[in-house]
């Protein structure tokens, strides 16, 4: 019989890389600044060579990701966060619209459907850790989620709640889960992602790709209220198409955007898709088994097909630490993190501010297995160290 190891011995072995942060997320293994040597740099992102680098990504992207032929890809501004609020404010209105939320950025675009003047607004809510009741959905209205919350932890195990014969259009934030999860395009009429997240890219793009569906609603429904210049996709009631084809609203950094060709270029030649899927299967799956056999945490999310394998959130769960009042429980979780960024063994890993007191460990295709299974008994050790100072 194996005997456990001792919680209270520090640990000898560190993970080679401590970065497991949720976003930026690090970089791909190997990555270093040489692979930016080809940039556009000084040059117009208007120019032949900027607009080449830039169809580029939105090429690759299609191929790596799979996106349907039909689909439209575009480069958009501020993040994810800019590609959701087009989707909104240039589709949302002629239907009924239901925004589903269980975290915080969830949350978030229920202040934007509330922003706006809508007639049918409806909110699908649940507290951190658990899903909305998405089966409420009935088709016939618009539907505003997230795939995977990446403040929760919590993903929709499939999409089996959109009808396939839905009237609504669905718009799916996706920014934790592509890369990582199978995403069912035929159920998807928007979805929106940033660099940052799954690909260790910098900040600031936002990636907007279009469903025919989405198009048709853009060429037929003009919005009845102001739109902003960053947030237009039509002319004269078309589809702006050269959006589509690398021409952007305003300037990208080129040097981002070589930066997300190289992951993209890395992903394609190490097995694609599927490949990315299934190292972030295995990687969670560390943290998973480390869950199991550790009583003082549990995951976050409360029902086993619904945890993420990107962002893996969890909550303290020993009662000499819940019994605190909540704030003392956050600086006890705050102080296991200092403890290990001190260590250099674990940076950036704190659970999300509104969420409850644990840990957000990255576990997607960018991260190394064995970083993640040193990391465990380094936490083992830092929650015994804390818990004997209480």
């Amino acid at each position: 019989m194996a005997i456990a190891a001792d919680p209270t011995a520090k640990p000898v072995v560190k993970p080679a890389d401590p970065r497991f942060s949720a976003g930026p997320t690090k970089k791909r293994p190997g990555w270093t600044l040489d692979v930016l040597s080809d940039a556009a740099l000084g040059r117009s992102h208007r120019s032949a060579l900027g607009k080449s680098k830039l169809k580029e990504v939105i090429d690759l992207t299609r191929e790596v990701l799979e996106v349907p032929d039909d689909y439209r890809i575009a480069i958009v501004p501020a993040s994810d966060t800019g590609a959701v609020e087009m989707a909104m404010w240039s589709l949302l209105g002629p239907r009924g619209v239901d925004v589903a939320a269980w975290e915080n950025f969830g949350n978030a675009w229920i202040t934007d459907a509330q922003s706006l003047p809508l007639d049918d607004l409806r909110i699908l809510k649940a507290d951190y850790g658990h899903l909305p009741p998405l089966n409420d959905y009935t088709g016939d209205r618009d539907i505003v989620f997230t795939w995977n919350g990446t403040t929760a932890g919590v993903r929709v195990p499939n999409a089996d709640f959109i009808p396939a014969d839905r009237e609504g259009l669905t718009i799916c934030d996706a920014t934790s889960a592509v890369f990582a999860q199978q995403l069912e395009w035929d159920k998807l009429d928007v979805v929106t992602y940033s660099w940052q997240k799954n690909m260790g890219g910098e900040a600031a793009h936002g990636m907007l790709i279009l469903g025919p569906r989405a198009v048709e609603r853009l060429e037929s429904y003009n919005p009845p209220w102001p739109m902003p210049k960053i947030f237009r996709m039509t002319s004269k009631g078309k589809l702006n198409e050269a959006l589509f084809e690398g021409a952007t609203i305003n300037t990208p950094s080129l040097l981002c955007a070589e930066d997300h060709l190289d992951a993209l270029k890395w992903v394609k030649a190490n097995g694609g898709l599927k490949w990315m899927h299934d190292r972030a299967d295995n990687n969670a799956q560390v943290l998973y088994d480390w869950i199991d056999r550790t009583p003082w945490i549990a995951n976050l999310a409360a029902k086993r097909d619904e945890w993420s394998n990107t962002g893996v959130c969890m909550k303290i769960t020993d009662p000499r630490v819940t019994a605190l009042p909540e704030a003392e429980q956050h600086a006890f979780a705050k102080s296991i993190v200092k403890l290990l960024g001190d260590e250099n063994v674990a940076l950036d890993f704190g659970a999300y501010k509104t969420a409850p007191a644990g840990f957000r460990v990255w576990a997607s295709g960018l991260i190394e297995k064995s970083d993640l299974e040193a990391l465990t008994p380094w936490l083992d050790w830092a929650f015994a160290t804390k818990v004997a100072e209480l």
